[in-house]
């Protein structure tokens, strides 16, 4: 009687700890990523260039409403230029959008014409290096629109992406990607092609090419 107490009693330790373990797996799986270094960071805080950045409630709860709408409608352009720091969307001749972004400062924005490629409402971005205090981890970083040509790889990762890390917009303030603010980005991330089928991710194929993007001009030396 008493070995089989003893037999109950570390089987029901045994399973205690192996719960415990599965419950630790899942908290950090859920709430934390990998860093360059490979330590975990919380998924619900970022650093860009030493400073925490918190991931704004609507971000990180995967929750906010949609603002915009695909029309579908019309042949649709981009054009991005970096001396003044101001995007403009048009359709067809008719300017749809004007809005301020932020360009590479640490590394130039690339300039040329591109094509939308993939798209991805959620994704985690970091580099830098914290020596040279330019070091970034931004969970989260919310409508992305990654963009590439024949010169410029798709590995590259340029992108065109809504911020919620800084707020000083018509000034260069990023690593190379084009810094929006996130409403603006969301706005932009549903008007263009391709049309958003996928809860995260949507790729450009033949028959929704991704929308061209012109990128002129040289940024200022701040």
């Amino acid at each position: 009687m008493k070995k089989s107490s003893q037999k109950k009693n570390s089987f029901i330790t045994l399973l205690s700890s192996f719960l415990i373990l599965s419950l630790a797996t899942i908290l950090i799986s859920q709430s934390y990523t990998k860093n360059l270094s490979g330590k975990y960071e919380s998924a619900k805080e970022g650093n860009f260039l030493g400073k925490i950045v918190s991931v704004p409630p609507e971000i990180k709860d995967n929750n906010k409403a949609v603002l915009a709408e695909y029309t579908g409608n019309g042949n649709k352009h981009i054009y991005i230029d970096l001396s003044k720091q101001t995007l403009y969307a048009y359709e067809d001749d008719h300017l749809v959008y004007t809005f301020l972004i932020s360009s590479g400062k640490w590394y130039p924005t690339p300039t040329g014409d591109f094509n939308i490629w993939i798209k991805v409402k959620y994704t985690k971005m970091s580099g830098g290096n914290p020596n040279t205090n330019t070091y970034y981890y931004l969970p989260n970083v919310p409508y992305v629109m990654y963009f590439s040509n024949d010169q410029i790889a798709q590995s590259r990762g340029f992108g065109l992406h809504g911020t919620y890390w800084h707020e000083n917009f018509g000034h260069p303030m990023s690593h190379g990607c084009v810094n929006m603010r996130t409403a603006d980005a969301e706005t932009l991330y549903y008007w263009t092609n391709p049309k958003v089928l996928a809860k995260n991710t949507t790729y450009a194929s033949k028959d929704d090419p991704g929308t061209p993007i012109t990128i002129y001009g040289e940024a200022p030396k701040e």
